[in-house]
């Protein structure tokens, strides 16, 4: 996506703040023909500049005006700052991007972003406010998927799993940390059936996604 940008910085490394977005919403949204929202596809809305601009708060805000499906994917626990919102939609889906049980694991592949433990607490309190929840086990990356099962086990109504795309573009970043192993298609499906065979022993829904 950086193309697209005009940055020059490497990607993660700068951030664009639509501060319009709201207001543009605003006209959108009652000519726009009927549909789910997902929030969001590409760039996470709750990373940490969110909470000085509310930018996903007052775009929320607009959509609770109408009858459009809400669908959240994040990695960040400053979601649960939006609970007053969420109570208004009338049809709401969150879900989380845990793609490790291993805080250490997490904090090498995705600095900056909440620790898996803060995340599964956040997945807690959502599910306590009776919102449908997934979890996105994706890209797998280095794991106990059993434990993983168990710490999200009550707290999802789905999960989805997912390998690394592009393996190419990271395999150096792999390799720099002598994780190359974790990288490999084998280790993808050897997580992926284990997965799959933890999350048979509950009444968890899933779907795989490669």
């Amino acid at each position: 996506m950086r193309r697209y940008s005009g940055h020059e910085e490497p990607w993660g490394q700068f951030v664009d703040i639509k501060s319009n977005a709201p207001k543009l919403l605003s006209k959108q949204l009652p000519r726009a023909r009927k549909g789910p929202i997902w929030i969001s596809s590409v760039c996470d809305a709750y990373q940490p500049i969110e909470l000085r601009y509310q930018i996903t708060r007052q775009c929320l805000k607009e959509i609770s005006r109408y009858d459009f499906p809400v669908f959240i994917q994040t990695k960040s626990d400053l979601v649960i700052r939006d609970l007053d919102i969420f109570s208004t939609l009338k049809e709401l889906e969150i879900g989380f991007s845990i793609a490790t049980d291993d805080d250490k694991i997490a904090s090498l592949f995705e600095p900056g972003a909440p620790s898996i433990s803060r995340r599964i607490k956040a997945l807690e309190t959502i599910k306590k406010k009776n919102i449908k929840t997934f979890v996105f086990i994706g890209p797998i990356l280095p794991q106990n998927p059993e434990r993983l099962i168990e710490l999200i086990r009550g707290l999802a109504d789905k999960i989805f799993i997912d390998r690394l795309n592009y393996r190419e573009q990271f395999i150096n970043f792999y390799r720099r940390y002598n994780l190359e192993y974790f990288s490999q298609e084998n280790y993808f499906n050897l997580i992926k059936n284990r997965l799959i065979g933890a999350i048979q022993k509950t009444n968890l829904e899933y779907e795989v996604l490669f």
